[in-house]
């Protein structure tokens, strides 16, 4: 594609051009530092993740295939070509329910553009620096592209995350390649063509694996299509935001194209993400962490409850209230399975989302009575905030009430450093020795000094 025959206006170029244009040294330190944190809670996800059945089968797939290259696969020994590494580490990172979240815009954006962006920078063998630029490119644009989009397309059905993430992915690997403007508009051009993801998952009917690969795939479409727009794949530049393409096609009228450029560099997505304390679907948390702190720091039996009712906004009343969950995706978007769950077990606990703890008696008949209704509040504030209100009323005549618009974890109340060390810590020990992870944490934290990237990656394989 020869420069000159790009759009030289519009809300898709002006993103384009400001992620090109991107250097640390214009960058807010705030900015930078907030990348790091996004980095490594990323990576603590990938390391726990890397354990799941869902992870090691998609390794597995892809070692079969036998694609050679650079790009490590978190956990595990072998290399891949960086499309490839980046479809495994994004179904890992997104694996357990515990990877960050930008509320608004209802987008997974580290699941997603940190397994791309580390993926082509092993490729190339690029310094940590850009990296971080690619990371804080990449949140940039899921967020803005998702909000673009706006909600109609989640409420038909579509994953929000599979539909705006090739487009993080790709500006994320793009910019971590240093992709000309040219290069960059072709790759957009062509990961536009590959989003895609239904949220059947959330149905109810058990979700089995299929969101886990949902991250996965749009981190694999990113650092693809922007390996062949270096080679000169071309693709149209109006594939985002002009007529037949992404925004119009998923959205129609009511599309936000505006969002694309809307005060790009004076508010930043890797600042707003909300770091996620338990396992399970965003607006369910603020549930959890209601019941955990009626409770006491003892749990409940079931019998000592005598009412439980949730209110929340009508999205989660009509999409997270399946009593008996059948496997781990279903129990992590089953309100009344996490809010029994809460009362009566350690919701912290990964383990009790999975094998037996699923069918436990008393906690599947705790989960049947919960009451879930649609608080006027909760409704008003969604999706900007993921608020619920609890009433709880226990057999001795305890009556208790609170309201939360927005869970611990999110912008307005967010996670100290000491409990992000903590949640990376306990995620990477399943993995990782305590030497391991603290070599870990040190480059993260010096991410923009690294000469080249595999000074990170080398540690996170086994």
């Amino acid at each position: 594609m020869k420069a000159e025959t790009l759009p030289t206006q519009g809300a898709a170029q002006d993103l384009i051009r400001f992620s090109h244009a991107l250097s640390l040294e214009a960058v807010p330190g705030t900015v930078i530092e907030s990348a790091k944190w996004c980095l490594l809670d990323s990576l603590g996800c990938a390391l726990f993740g890397s354990l799941q059945p869902w992870a090691k089968i998609m390794a597995e797939e892809m070692l079969a295939e036998g694609s050679k290259g650079r790009s490590s696969i978190v956990g595990r020994k072998e290399t891949l070509a960086a499309p490839g590494a980046a479809l495994c580490n994004g179904t890992a990172t997104h694996g357990f329910e515990l990877d960050d979240l930008l509320d608004e815009a209802i987008v997974h954006p580290g699941a997603v553009v940190v397994p791309a962006t580390l993926a082509a920078a092993e490729a190339i063998d690029a310094p940590g620096s850009r990296l971080l630029l690619g990371i804080i490119a990449g949140y940039e644009a899921i967020n803005r592209v998702s909000l673009a989009i706006g909600l109609e397309p989640a409420r038909r059905g579509h994953h929000q995350t599979a539909l705006a993430g090739p487009l993080g992915a790709v500006i994320g690997a793009g910019v971590v390649m240093n992709l000309s403007p040219a290069h960059l508009t072709a790759a957009v051009g062509l990961a536009c063509s590959t989003a895609s993801g239904t949220k059947s998952f959330a149905a109810g009917t058990g979700g089995g694996m299929m969101k886990r690969m949902h991250a996965g795939r749009a981190a694999e479409t990113g650092v693809r299509m922007s390996q062949l727009a270096a080679r000169g794949f071309t693709a149209p530049p109006s594939a985002l935001d002009g007529h037949f393409g992404l925004l119009e096609v998923f959205s129609g009228k009511s599309a936000r194209p505006e969002q694309l450029n809307a005060d790009l560099g004076e508010r930043w997505a890797v600042e707003q993400v909300y770091v996620k304390v338990y396992s399970c679907c965003a607006w369910i948390q603020a549930s959890v962490q209601q019941l955990v702190a009626m409770r006491g720091p003892q749990p409940l039996n079931a019998q000592q409850v005598k009412k439980l009712q949730v209110g929340v906004c009508s999205y989660a009343a009509r999409n997270n209230g399946s009593v008996a969950p059948p496997d781990t995706m279903g129990a992590q978007y089953s309100l009344p399975y996490c809010a029994a769950l809460a009362l009566t077990a350690d919701p912290r606990d990964p383990a009790m989302f999975a094998g037996d703890e699923l069918d436990e008696p008393s906690r599947r008949e705790l989960a049947r009575r919960l009451e879930i209704v649609v608080d006027p509040e909760m409704e008003a504030a969604y999706p900007k905030h993921y608020g619920t209100r609890v009433h709880l009323e226990l057999a001795n005549g305890e009556r208790h009430d609170s309201a939360v618009l927005d869970p611990h974890g999110m912008p307005a109340d967010p996670c100290t450093e000491a409990e992000r060390l903590d949640k990376f810590t306990r995620l990477a020990s399943h993995v990782k020795s305590p030497a391991a992870v603290a070599d870990i944490i040190s480059k993260v934290r010096s991410t923009e000094r690294l000469n080249s990237v595999r000074e990170l990656t080398d540690l996170l394989r086994n």
